[in-house]
């Protein structure tokens, strides 16, 4: 039987220990900040990142992989040898990654690695989510079949909101679209952000405050887990102890059987700035 492996990108956001532990392959987006390129979460941490971030006048600028480095991925782990591949990706209406990903899958289909690569039409650790639930259905000795079934699966299913602390990166950017035209420039806005079926940022709300914006986050999520057993994760841009409040007022509120807090790594920290929450998640 063939073997089956998994791949993301960098900004999916997953634990390092984590993605060793499930064996999933992550292919790295690249930074460029005043001159300087890095290689997202290997050569440029999180915290690296943000301090940098405080001191550049410059907004960074991000790059997705080439379609080469994806060959290069898909031909190491299939190691001369055919293979199966499932290759998840930030959202194509934010990034051309799944684009490089789709080329390289016809680069490799000659030698024997069949790759299915899927916009996952999320960012951060709502990426990060779905792959970590296929890699471990993966080790649980589910076929190939039905791994593709359940990626489709938790795409459709995973909820996810943002909360940022400015809309400054998401202009600066050009990532927020029609959305930025909502907000007004109004003391202590926090609009709250999620990702429609196309992948793309959309405004679902705005609120005065950080703690009104929480609220509402947490009445959508209920709403939307009634009282069923949720898998759930929580994101930050340098914000550790505003995510941990936010994930104790989770676990007061829902039974979660699955938890991973994680950073918000330097491409996406690019585009939604420091203070940035994220909470994701999907029934079981």
């Amino acid at each position: 039987m063939e073997p089956i492996f998994v791949v993301t990108d960098s900004t999916a956001d997953i634990p390092k220990e984590l993605a060793k532990q499930l064996g999933i392959t992550v292919v790295p987006l690249k930074v460029h900040i005043s001159n300087e390129t890095y290689l997202d979460g290997e050569t440029l941490t999180a915290e690296e990142f943000y301090q940098k971030l405080q001191s550049s006048d410059d907004l960074p600028t991000t790059s997705q992989p080439s379609p080469m480095d994806f060959v290069e991925t898909y031909k190491k782990l299939a190691n001369g040898k055919p293979a199966k591949i499932i290759s998840i990706h930030l959202s194509a209406a934010l990034s051309g990654t799944v684009q490089s990903a789709q080329l390289a899958k016809t680069m490799v289909e000659e030698l024997g690695i069949d790759v299915r690569v899927f916009d996952s039409k999320k960012a951060s650790y709502s990426i990060g989510i779905i792959v970590v639930g296929v890699a471990k259905a993966l080790q649980e000795g589910k076929n190939f079949e039905e791994l593709l079934n359940l990626t489709n699966d938790l795409i459709a299913r995973t909820q996810v909101y943002f909360m940022v602390d400015t809309l400054t990166y998401l202009q600066k950017g050009g990532r927020i679209g029609k959305a930025a035209s909502l907000f007004g420039t109004l003391l202590n806005i926090k609009p709250i952000l999620s990702l429609n079926e196309q992948g793309e940022v959309f405004a679902v709300d705005k609120v005065r405050g950080q703690k009104k914006a929480i609220s509402k986050i947490l009445g959508y999520l209920t709403d939307y887990a009634k009282d069923q057993k949720v898998v759930a994760g929580i994101s930050h841009a340098s914000n550790l102890e505003e995510a941990k409040n936010l994930e104790g007022l989770l676990r007061e509120k829902m039974n979660i059987v699955e938890f991973v807090m994680t950073d918000i790594g330097p491409v996406i920290g690019t585009h939604v700035g420091p203070g940035t929450l994220a909470v994701m998640m999907y029934t079981v």
